[in-house]
């Protein structure tokens, strides 16, 4: 049976405090019985809804968000450099992974603030709730996560102060495709090759390109970041750039944590992130089997 759009955004929700519970009431070790009965469904729903949506059992997921399993997965990582080549030589490391290149406005359009930049926008449905994206000629300009009763028009005039001297025009069925190959990799020709275009300083956009070596399944931390861009001493720079971000997902500032395995606040919701983180794991693992 095919859900509507509301009916998955509504079950995002009811996944991510599924999260919430189990990490709360780790050490009682609760049964899927009481999780779902948290949620306020059926057990046999709530496994079902969950399953479809991470390809594991919740208890499985939860395994990804331990401050152990995130701590070790620091100790093993690298610096950024090798990682993204590691990740690069693999196939099956990057199979569900996106390959996004980046292009910032010239420091005239910058001054401009978006003057004479016709946006593209949507409103969309994804793995982690609604979400508002905003194209242009030269690239995604914009994406961000919506809250479960968020009015859509608070988000839109967000991107239209970040971008406040540029025409906007809805056209979800120009925006839907890029939903699609972002999230569902169908829909576009590109597959998984993006292109995101950016507003910035100088500074933010050297972090968001630092941002985009992270492979998929993989955490860094904010130092690891800094002396990516040759910046050690940055780290508070670093954490401000990384909150600037305007496009969510594509440029993965949730996969910056801190470096004791604490998973750390984020722009779209900190309850989000961990959803993301994951996802996201339990996708690069599957696809090493």
């Amino acid at each position: 049976m095919l859900l509507t759009a509301h009916e998955n955004h509504i079950n995002y929700y009811r996944i991510a405090q599924a999260i919430e519970y189990l990490e709360k009431n780790v050490h009682k070790q609760p049964e899927l019985e009481a999780v779902a009965e948290h949620v306020h469904l059926s057990p046999f729903h709530f496994q079902r809804i969950f399953t479809e949506w991470a390809g594991i059992s919740p208890k499985r997921f939860l395994q990804f968000l331990t401050t152990d399993f995130l701590k070790k997965k620091l100790q093993e990582s690298k610096n950024l450099e090798t990682l993204a080549e590691e990740a690069g030589l693999s196939g099956q490391s990057r199979v569900y992974d996106l390959f996004t290149t980046l292009e910032a406005v010239t420091p005239h359009e910058y001054k401009l603030h978006g003057s004479g930049i016709r946006i593209e926008y949507g409103f969309h449905t994804t793995p982690f709730g609604d979400c508002l994206i905003g194209v242009t000629d030269r690239g995604i300009c914009w994406l961000s996560f919506l809250s479960l009763d968020e009015d859509g028009r608070i988000e839109l005039e967000r991107m239209k102060e970040h971008w406040h001297n540029s025409v906007f025009h809805q056209n979800q069925s120009l925006t839907s495709g890029f939903i699609q190959s972002i999230f569902y990799k169908t829909g576009r020709k590109t597959s998984n090759k993006l292109h995101v275009f950016v507003k910035g300083t100088n500074f933010q956009v050297k972090v968001w390109e630092a941002l985009l070596r992270i492979p998929m399944g993989d955490v860094t931390t904010y130092q690891s970041i800094a002396e990516t861009i040759a910046q050690p001493k940055a780290m508070q720079a670093v954490g401000s750039a990384v909150g600037s971000n305007h496009i969510a997902y594509l440029i993965p500032c949730h996969r910056v944590i801190r470096k004791d395995g604490i998973l750390g606040e984020y722009r779209w919701d900190a309850l989000r992130k961990k959803s993301i983180i994951g996802w996201e794991m339990a996708a690069a693992q599957s696809s090493s089997l």
